[in-house]
């Protein structure tokens, strides 16, 4: 059985990069085996962020109705956990210890509730551990 992982915004955002190939590449692909597998997952932080990024600051936009789309066939699907009060104090527990900021840290939360043992990310330490959880910068 193959691990379960955990998708980070970036990975996202990156798919549908113009600028970056190979960052576009590889974060189409990490998406596509998560849906095709059942083993990716991401956080209702990750819709947030990524629906915030993809119409506001894309040099070309997502309209509301493509966000729609990309949201009922992709994030929804890959979506496990949603907020909760046991999510902050968790969160929080993350931040004093690992000293990641507060939104990080609710992403490490999100991957560690879910059972994950990799998150996909940039934005974080790679190759840190973290409880069972391991960083890893797919884009190294």
């Amino acid at each position: 059985m193959r691990d379960k992982y955990f998708l980070d915004t970036n990975i996202f955002v990156y798919s549908f990069s113009s600028e970056d190939k190979d960052k576009r590449l590889k974060s189409h692909d990490l998406i596509t085996n998560a849906l095709a597998n059942r083993y990716g997952c991401i956080s209702y932080q990750v819709i947030q962020e990524f629906i915030n990024v993809a119409t506001r600051k894309f040099v070309t936009a997502l309209t509301i109705a493509d966000c729609r789309k990309y949201l009922s066939s992709v994030l929804v699907p890959l979506c496990e956990i949603y907020s909760g009060e046991w999510l902050y104090f968790q969160a929080l527990e993350i931040s004093e210890r690992w000293k990641y900021s507060f939104y990080d840290s609710l992403i490490i939360t999100a991957a560690i509730s879910a059972e994950c043992s990799v998150i996909y990310t940039e934005d974080l330490q790679h190759g840190q551990k973290i409880q069972d959880l391991e960083i890893i910068n797919p884009f190294l």
